[in-house]
């Protein structure tokens, strides 16, 4: 490379802000062969749902003086099962110097204010703000789908809802940041509110799908199957963090 090319002002790449659908693992106790045990579970109701799943891992629920963590080989684990995990949840010191170890970003606990972090280190007043007023949520058209959605399709409604009219096969996989109605037999998997809101629901027809989620939390076949409303018509909503699904 000549020393021209070196001085080329042209940009070589670009920072992008995204908000991406990122599962989080929540472990309430530190037992790894019963983690492995469960996970295998999971994976074999709903195998495609665990392939290369990008992974916050929370630690922040665990209690201290537990048996010390071995992240390593937590992480084995999860990767084990198809999930790649990017980063950990943490409030322990230990738990934190370990993920510091293997070069894993560490985010602050769930609902937890930061806090200065360092020897010595003492919080500083924080002067109060003047809330801002949150900006306009921005509203696109409902996306409207009147054929078939066959297996191996994936349909998104960026920004709004998403409306299928036709059958949705074994396979097939509806996103929307809104809300999704299906008005045929839903065979696929259906994640609403993907971006976190915790407000959309998902209509269906005929409920024999292999996954629904909203906001994140999710059913998957085997637990949809032991309802009594499965083969109905049904609604589905968040009730606290359980989806609950009620007849049409």
């Amino acid at each position: 490379m000549s020393h021209a090319d070196l001085l080329d002002p042209a940009p070589v790449f670009q920072l992008k802000g995204s908000m991406l659908a990122i599962t989080v693992l929540e472990l309430a106790h530190n037992d790894l062969a019963r983690l492995d045990h469960q996970l295998s579970e999971k994976v074999a109701q709903a195998p495609n749902f665990f392939q290369n799943t990008p992974l916050v891992l929370a630690l922040d629920k665990l209690q201290p003086g537990a048996q010390r963590l071995d992240l390593h080989a937590l992480l084995a684990v999860c990767r084990s099962h198809g999930l790649r995990t990017l980063a950990i949840r943490a409030n322990l010191a230990e738990h934190i110097a370990a993920a510091q170890a293997l070069d894993l970003p560490v985010l602050p606990p769930s609902s937890a204010r930061e806090r200065p972090i360092g020897p010595g280190a003492t919080a500083a007043p924080v002067p109060a703000k003047k809330p801002e007023k949150p900006a306009e949520p921005v509203v696109r058209p409902t996306r409207v789908v009147t054929t078939p959605v066959r297996g191996g399709q994936q349909i998104y409604a960026p920004g709004g809802d998403l409306l299928v009219l036709a059958p949705v096969s074994a396979g097939a996989e509806l996103l929307a940041d809104g809300n999704i109605h299906v008005y045929a037999p839903m065979r696929g998997r259906a994640l609403a509110g993907i971006k976190g809101n915790g407000q959309a629901r998902i209509f269906c027809r005929v409920l024999a799908a292999e996954l629904l989620s909203i906001a994140g939390r999710y059913k998957v076949a085997e637990d949809l199957r032991r309802d009594p409303n499965w083969g109905e018509a049904v609604h589905i909503h968040l009730a606290g963090d359980v989806l609950n699904i009620t007849r049409l």
